[in-house]
């Protein structure tokens, strides 16, 4: 995203540039706002005979919000409200529906900035946390291409090819099938990742079949003379997983040698809070605590080193309620901790949305807090 202009009391004018800019901005809108934006909008005309056609319009409308659609496989956001200035096409008060678009700026006007939105825009704004991580999981006949960005993980292809089983005295069947999933996941490879961008493709499987996979692909690569594979070789990481399907990624991300490779990335920071926290729970576990009520105790006493939370918990339509959490985060910071903000489109993230979507490392002990939990501020609309 850049941030075309900015009078912070009262708006900021944004130009998405990427598809992922469209989750940053799913994360800034909330109902009640005021979004101005162009867009098409279908306007009945009559000629002079009398006879009524429609015809399509670009115009720029200011919309007061009253609801946010986003696709995560498209990366496409849809915001529905009612018009508050009138034009020649549009009276006051009628709805429309605004769909985003890359590369046309927008300007969003709120009643109150609070530092969760203002940390939002920053980190949307900072061309240097973009996707740099790939990562394929594989078992034989199922594969799974994943891009890791810092604020989601997108599934961008997934192969799946029957492989018959090796018979006595013929393998043919088997290898043949074999080198047709190889191909495939191959032209994957080839066709969703960005070499300029990615640092690094991990490839994950159980036993051998990273290895025979990236043997093919290499050996592919100067049969074929592709320059763009051959370059890119030492981006290419093995590594363990139990199987091809997607859960598989959380544990290839805390894998320490590849948290030590992506250690510049924000995914691998959040995926090593959360294997801190799980530690924590299960050797101290009174410095672990999960839950809105019993972590607000926690930074009351000052006690909260790091904070874990899901930016699910801050789309919730129920003021008293989002407020609720910013303060939360703004007294962990005030008090020196860390707050570590979880995308729910990350398998982190995900994780981190079955503790409630709140948990916290502590500094020092704090004996259980027996109340009973109030788990009812944590449902998203």
């Amino acid at each position: 995203i850049s941030i075309i202009d900015i009078n912070i009391r009262k708006n900021v004018t944004l130009m998405p540039e990427e598809a992922e800019d469209m989750w940053h901005t799913y994360n800034l809108l909330q109902v009640g706002d005021s979004l101005r934006a162009s867009t098409i909008r279908k306007v009945q005309t009559e000629s002079a005979t009398g006879s009524v056609g429609s015809s399509r319009v670009r115009t720029t409308l200011t919309l007061s919000v009253e609801t946010i659609d986003f696709d995560s496989q498209a990366c496409q956001l849809r915001v529905k409200g009612t018009n508050m200035e009138e034009n020649q096409y549009v009276k006051m008060g009628a709805y429309h529906t605004i769909e985003l678009e890359l590369n046309r700026k927008f300007t969003l006007a709120k009643k109150s900035w609070d530092s969760v939105v203002l940390d939002r825009i920053e980190q949307a704004c900072d061309a240097a946390q973009k996707a740099d991580v790939a990562a394929v999981v594989m078992q034989e006949g199922l594969a799974n291409l994943v891009l890791v960005t810092p604020a989601m993980t997108l599934l961008r292809a997934k192969v799946e090819v029957t492989i018959p089983r090796k018979r006595r005295g013929s393998c043919t069947q088997h290898e043949k099938a074999l080198e047709r999933f190889y191909e495939a996941v191959m032209q994957a490879i080839i066709r969703h990742i960005n070499f300029d961008v990615v640092k690094c493709v991990l490839v994950g499987s159980p036993g051998f079949v990273k290895d025979q996979f990236i043997s093919y692909l290499f050996k592919e690569a100067v049969r074929q003379d592709n320059k763009l594979l051959l370059e890119n070789r030492p981006k290419f990481m093995l590594v363990h997983s139990s199987s091809g399907h997607k859960y598989s990624l959380k544990e290839i991300l805390s894998d320490p040698a590849v948290t030590s490779r992506l250690s510049d990335t924000k995914a691998a920071g959040e995926v090593k809070a959360l294997e801190e926290f799980y530690k924590m729970l299960q050797h101290e576990p009174d410095r672990a605590f999960y839950g809105i009520a019993h972590v607000e105790k926690a930074a009351e006493a000052l006690a909260v080193d790091t904070l874990l939370i899901s930016d699910k918990l801050f789309r919730h339509q129920d003021i008293p309620t989002r407020s609720r959490y910013v303060r939360l985060v703004d007294n962990v910071r005030d008090n020196g901790g860390n707050v570590r903000m979880f995308s729910s489109l990350h398998v982190s993230g995900e994780q981190l949305t079955q503790l409630s979507g709140v948990a916290a490392i502590l500094r020092f002990p704090i004996a259980d807090l027996s109340e009973p939990e109030d788990e009812s501020s944590s449902d998203e609309d």
